[in-house]
């Protein structure tokens, strides 16, 4: 079969942060560090696998973290249209991946069991762990199973032929990368199990943890998916937007060629 083309989608950055919102045991601490929100578009022929829906504006208001676009907007210039998506990859819940489930009303969605268990489960009585998450957007994944419109997976699995999602946790319970064939080789949508290009390759965690051994195995575990190092693109790292060439729109990034340059080599890991 054909190699799949990969789009990076970005709807929203965030400046006012801190290298200690990024990472843990980092001596820079209080250095800024800017955090972009993205989603990312698989696409063969006629076949669209979306992964991961963004947030919408009434969640930037709740949350007083402003959206550049609204994700059914960011998609247009692909010519995409958002009741047409019919199948998308939730690689977790947090609310900046799933804020956007409602968009999508015609899609299924494609999760670890242990996500939909964490997130509406005992762990949620703890406000530190719950705070990533929002009701409404847990609600909806609920709507979606009661639909028929979920489907589970407990560990690596085959979405369609060249796609495949690999459970790693660590972040949040549940959280699951996505592998791609390319005309690169293998490309690994790092989604959350790698926030930035520093987590993965200076083997740094990200502070909002709830299992810190699996965050750290699952760097590994990434490097291991991808046919190169180069190809794995972390979920939030500007840096994605200097190594991959923006296509069609400001906000759309091609990533199925691989990137311009090795990233490691960008951090000095």
């Amino acid at each position: 079969m054909s190699d799949w083309q990969v789009h990076s989608v970005k709807y929203a950055e965030r400046n006012m942060r801190t290298r200690a919102d990024s990472f843990l045991f980092d001596d820079n601490h209080d250095a800024p560090h800017a955090m972009d929100y993205s989603i990312w578009v698989l696409r063969r022929g006629a076949e669209v696998i979306l992964v991961d829906t963004g947030y919408d504006a009434v969640e930037a208001h709740r949350r007083n973290r402003p959206i550049e676009m609204d994700p059914r907007e960011a998609l247009k210039p692909l010519g995409i249209v958002a009741e047409d998506i019919t199948q998308v990859i939730v690689t977790h819940l947090h609310y900046d991946h799933a804020g956007g489930l409602h968009l999508f009303p015609n899609a299924t969605l494609h999760m670890q069991t242990a996500e939909m268990q964490f997130a509406t489960g005992p762990c949620m009585c703890h406000d530190t762990l719950r705070a990533p998450f929002s009701a409404s957007h847990v609600c909806e994944a609920v709507r979606r199973l009661y639909s028929g419109k979920v489907v589970f997976y407990e560990g690596d699995a085959e979405i369609a032929e060249g796609v495949t999602v690999h459970a790693i946790g660590g972040h949040s319970r549940g959280l699951q990368c996505v592998r791609v064939r390319t005309a690169a080789g293998w490309l690994v949508l790092a989604s959350d199990a790698a926030h930035f290009y520093e987590n993965v390759f200076a083997r740094k965690p990200f502070p909002i943890v709830v299992d810190l051994q699996n965050m750290l195995d699952g760097f590994a575990v990434l490097e291991r998916l991808a046919s190169h190092s180069r190809l794995i693109v972390p979920g939030h790292d500007p840096l994605v937007r200097v190594l991959y060439p923006a296509e069609i729109a400001p906000h759309v990034f091609r990533l199925d060629h691989g990137p311009i340059r090795d990233p490691k080599q960008e951090v000095g890991a």
